[in-house]
């Protein structure tokens, strides 16, 4: 066997392996999936009054703010078409989600802003179609209500699982850092402890056994 028939011997065999991998998990690609799924909405929506439009792009990606803050953390972002360079739509789902319901939901979510305008918030025909649509709670936070998991159910069976695993984005691998303790000192001997800041706010600055209440220098 020569160099190129190995080389083309071995594209075979990894194209083959795509091939499985899609009929197994239905997509490789998320943005195929998110599009995939789009695209069995447009019926749904359509029937509300609110098309989705024609140019949105849909990807996995972290919103411009919030993406990985532990409070408030936002999970999806729609752009509004008056922001792009060439009128499209652009849609972001954030990587530390991985449910594919959950994804669906936020997706739902993100074309309504797009569909109504994003003018219009949270609120008049945005609430309208997310009600319509089976989310629920907050409108700035839905979720997935029943009546939005039956219409998603058999939608996400016919595309597949979501093709992505949750990315653990807070701690980045990281293990958190302990509390800084602020070094106090005293002035006549010497003396050093270290303690706690809460620990100074609540009860002040730690005493030296022999000269009182010490001075905080720092670290």
């Amino acid at each position: 066997m020569t160099r190129y028939e190995a080389a083309d011997a071995a594209y075979r065999r990894a194209y083959s392996d795509l091939v499985v991998a899609r009929a197994a998990n239905g997509h490789i690609h998320r943005e195929a999936w998110l599009h995939d799924v789009a695209a069995h909405l447009a019926e749904p929506f359509k029937r509300l009054g609110h098309p989705i439009p024609a140019k949105v792009r849909l990807t996995c990606g972290f919103p411009s703010v919030r993406g990985i803050a532990a409070k408030n953390q936002r999970i999806g972002e729609c752009w509004s078409n008056a922001s792009s360079g060439d009128d499209h739509h652009e849609i972001l789902i954030s990587p530390v989600i991985a449910d594919g319901m959950r994804v669906a939901g936020i997706l739902a979510h993100e074309l309504i802003h797009a569909s109504v305008g994003v003018e219009h918030g949270h609120k008049g025909p945005f609430r309208e179609m997310a009600k319509a649509l089976g989310l629920e709670g907050k409108m700035t936070a839905t979720t997935e209500g029943e009546a939005f998991k039956r219409l998603l159910a058999p939608i996400i069976e016919a595309v597949g699982p979501y093709p992505h695993a949750e990315l653990h984005a807070m701690t980045n691998g990281r293990k958190k850092q302990a509390a800084r303790l602020i070094k106090c000192e005293c002035a006549e001997c010497g003396y050093v402890a270290r303690v706690a800041r809460q620990w100074i706010d609540d009860q002040g600055a730690p005493h030296c056994p022999a000269h009182g209440e010490m001075a905080v220098s720092g670290g």
